[in-house]
């Protein structure tokens, strides 16, 4: 009984589910119920108004993304799920019960011993160490390796929301809120890391663009809307369409260029006085931590610099995909959400796109690399809930390329010794660095509110 309940609220979707975890949330910390209601459902229509615009995306950018393939000749085995094909394979894995308690559990621990400040709230977004947990079955055979899998995605997740929270604040402006979940979360450390390497080289460090330095230097024709206009022009080119399909394809883009910055809006006037209300009561409990809630990526996407690198990534991966040595991955699901892979970096990089386009390369080039390696595991994840028939294969950037979920697959089965030392090496220098940055960034702010102090 207790398991069919959760299943019917994990179906949902995070359009109901979301607003309906917040409301509780609200309540438990004493907000009056009018205002908590208010709060959860314009969260709601924020999370609607997402899908819609990333529905338009996937419906007009997407077949412009099949038509390039067919143009150039392209030939991958394997078409990516995206995360809309993923997550339903996710929640339908023997780990998905059990993953839900274990990662709140993990939250509570290391809020109670102080190892984080994020209060995660985004339960529906905790498919992705369900994910992890269950790849780790399917490599393993182990159950109990898929659990202990959870366990330490879960902890990196909530520690990633920690190291980036200052990003989070200066960059998007959302004071209070941690993002610990999804591709934004885990590929920000690949930023961090190529932000680093770019500064020590003289020439380079200095080239700069964004979407606000266009707009200042061209004037109206560097409007978001007509950067848009532009890029859909050029994919619509790189398609292979005529005149009329073209012109209506940019007017799309433009549109996705002015909307996704206003559908936010309605989720940010839901979550800032729960977040000042809970932060308030929180620190009144228990000391004077700067507590943070957890909260969806999506939140990242409505900034024009991060729109701006979605709709540039969306041929970029198409043509990396195309390039890397040994991928058999064809990206489709994704190229609609590709922002939540470079969202954090583009705040890394504080908003520069020439940065962005560099560290985003990385990230795709070795997201699709992993989500080649990881193509058996989730074709069995998939056979074994009933998603995958006969001898088809499926793949998936979104997390079924993340180097946490392939990190600790071949730690725990050893077999492929080269491609653990080098994704793991690189990537655990990134994290370090990433580790170091944040220790940094709280130093400058604890000796800047001690001289406010003084």
């Amino acid at each position: 009984m207790l398991n069919d309940i959760i299943r019917y609220v994990l179906d949902l979707g995070p359009t109901v589910m979301l607003p309906i975890v917040i409301m509780i949330f609200s309540l438990a910390f004493g907000m009056k119920l009018g205002n908590a209601f208010k709060s959860g459902l314009h969260i709601g229509i924020g999370f609607v108004g997402i899908g819609l615009v990333i529905g338009l995306m996937l419906d007009s950018i997407g077949p412009a993304a099949q038509e390039m393939t067919k143009n150039f000749g392209i030939e991958l085995s394997v078409v990516d799920l995206g995360w809309p094909g993923t997550a339903p394979i996710a929640w339908a894995s023997e780990m998905a019960l059990i993953a839900i308690p274990i990662a709140i559990a993990v939250n509570i621990l290391m809020l109670v011993t102080k190892m984080t400040r994020v209060v995660n709230v985004d339960i529906w977004n905790i498919w992705h160490m369900t994910f992890t947990g269950a790849m780790v079955h399917m490599a393993t055979d182990n159950y109990m390796l898929g659990i202990l899998g959870v366990v330490i995605h879960a902890a990196f997740a909530y520690k990633l929301g920690d190291w980036f929270a200052n990003d989070t604040r200066k960059y998007f402006g959302l004071d209070g809120i941690a993002v610990p979940h999804g591709t934004s979360a885990y590929c920000g450390p690949i930023a961090v890391m190529v932000d680093a390497i770019i500064e020590k080289i003289p020439g380079v460090r200095n080239i700069h663009f964004s979407t606000d330095g266009i707009q200042k230097k061209f004037g109206a024709l560097g409007e978001p809307v007509v950067v848009g206009f532009i890029m859909g022009l050029a994919i619509g080119l790189l398609a292979g369409y005529d005149l009329q399909n073209i012109l209506q394809l940019a007017v799309k883009t433009a549109a996705v260029m002015l909307l996704m910055p206003r559908v936010i809006k309605p989720i940010m006037d839901g979550l800032n006085p729960i977040a000042k209300h809970a932060r308030t009561r929180l620190q009144s409990k228990f000391g004077g931590e700067d507590y943070l809630i957890g909260l969806d990526p999506a939140l990242l996407l409505g900034q024009t610099n991060v729109v701006s690198a979605s709709l540039l990534f969306i041929p970029l991966s198409i043509f990396i995909a195309v390039l890397l040595p040994g991928n058999s991955i064809l990206p489709f699901g994704d190229l609609a959400t590709i922002g939540f892979f470079v969202a954090m970096g583009v705040a890394v990089h504080n908003g520069n796109l020439f940065r962005t386009i560099i560290s985003g390369s990385i990230v795709m080039a070795s997201t699709l690399w992993i989500a080649t390696q990881t193509i058996p595991f989730l074709t069995k994840l998939g056979q074994t809930t009933g998603h995958v028939t006969g001898n088809n294969l499926i793949g998936s950037m979104d997390q079924g390329g993340a180097p946490i979920t392939y990190i600790l697959i071949e730690m725990f089965r050893l077999e492929n010794l080269g491609g653990l030392l080098v994704i793991g090496g690189v990537y655990g220098i990134a994290v370090v660095m990433t580790w170091a940055r944040a220790k940094k960034q709280q130093k400058i702010i604890f000796e800047e509110k001690t001289a406010v102090e003084v």
